[in-house]
């Protein structure tokens, strides 16, 4: 999806002062952001060009003396401003992860980092009929749908119908309309994949907890040579979902991998890596289906410990409670409530009349 052209009201947009704080917030005819250093008042960015810096005001009768002070000194127009006020922003449409990092959430979502690597080890891409399961917040969903494009098919399968409703809102706000090429279905896997059609989909994606049950039912609605990537968060996961695709035969060898993140700073000569970094949030398990009638080659090794684990054993309930002790789908009912209504609000703030076709630009043929 592609937004050119001057901001619109019901779009979100980012806030980003020199020191390099972000604010994100939804566009809204009359609507204010209240900064640490004063107010920004909606109605004066929409219309603006992205790339354009905005100063913060005290009140809205300060909008002409603020515009005065900037064209005196535009270098430094906070040297002579009051505490509270003429602090600079500059505003931009949030790029993907901007906005997944800012969006309400239900569910914990994937970082980034994990997220890119999915697309990149799976390969997913335009046109593709693509299968997730385990919708969350929408983060993979959002990265799922600009993958695929309109020429494609996402299908999302989520066990909840309260993070259902979280995924479909951020991706109607993202998209400014929900996407057309988009089923979300509320289930178990296993039950709903059984109404899907047998090898239809190209690629599949896993995000919970027993992967390893689910390879049957995800084997069969996969075409050959289709790939899955499953993103489990602990090494028995780990172990339990590769050594289960070894002995079915239907999968070739799995590849395993986790991405770690680290910054750096330049500031002339002086460049070092960051303190903090982004280290171990998952593992991406990811292997391609044979077809019917072939059983996979594997190299052969035996196993140099017990694989078993007593996910298997849990009942259902069980099961839900080892959710939240993974911090999978951890959330009370309280901050679910009020993710759900901040969303409604975004959502009825997107014009009626919007469509994510007149959203996207292409170019003339």
């Amino acid at each position: 999806m592609v937004r050119r052209g001057p901001l619109q009201a019901g779009e979100k947009v980012q806030f980003t002062d020199r020191k390099g704080k972000r604010i994100t917030e939804q566009l809204v005819p009359g609507g204010t952001v209240q900064t640490e250093r004063g107010v920004l008042f909606h109605d004066d960015i929409i219309g603006l060009p992205e790339g354009s810096v905005v100063t913060t005001l005290t009140s809205e009768g300060e909008s002409k003396s603020a515009a005065e002070a900037y064209r005196r000194n535009p270098r430094k127009p906070w040297k002579t401003a009051r505490k509270i006020g003429g602090w600079q922003y500059t505003v931009m449409r949030p790029r993907l992860q901007d906005f997944i990092l800012s969006m309400p959430r239900g569910a914990q979502i994937m970082y980034p980092k994990d997220i890119a690597q999915v697309i990149e080890v799976c390969d997913i891409r335009q046109g593709m009929r693509v299968l997730e399961s385990g919708g969350g917040s929408g983060a993979m969903s959002l990265h799922l749908l600009d993958a695929v494009g309109d020429g494609g098919e996402l299908t999302t399968v989520e066990m909840r119908s309260e993070f259902a409703r979280v995924c479909e809102a951020n991706a109607t706000v993202y998209f400014g309309a929900r996407p057309q090429w988009w089923n979300l279905l509320v289930g178990d896997f296993d039950s709903v994949a059984a109404g899907l059609p047998a090898n239809h989909f190209d690629r599949i994606f896993l995000d919970m907890l027993d992967p390893w049950n689910r390879l049957n039912e995800a084997y069969r609605v996969i075409a050959p040579g289709g790939v899955i990537t499953c993103y489990v968060t602990t090494v028995t996961q780990l172990s339990r979902v590769a050594e289960a695709m070894r002995e079915s035969g239907r999968w070739t060898e799995p590849e395993i991998t986790e991405t770690m993140e680290r910054g750096w700073k330049a500031q002339g000569l002086a460049v070092r890596p960051n303190h903090e970094m982004i280290g171990h949030t998952g593992f991406l398990v990811t292997s391609r289906a044979m077809a019917s009638g072939f059983d996979a080659l594997h190299k052969r090794e035996r196993p140099t410990k017990d694989v078993y684990s007593d996910i298997d054993d849990l009942t259902a309930e069980q099961q839900r409670d080892r959710l939240a002790d993974l911090e999978l789908r951890d959330i009370s009912d309280r901050k679910l409530r009020k993710v759900l209504n901040d969303l409604d609000r975004q959502v009825a703030s997107i014009p009626q009349d919007a469509t994510v076709a007149n959203r996207q630009e292409k170019p003339a043929v």
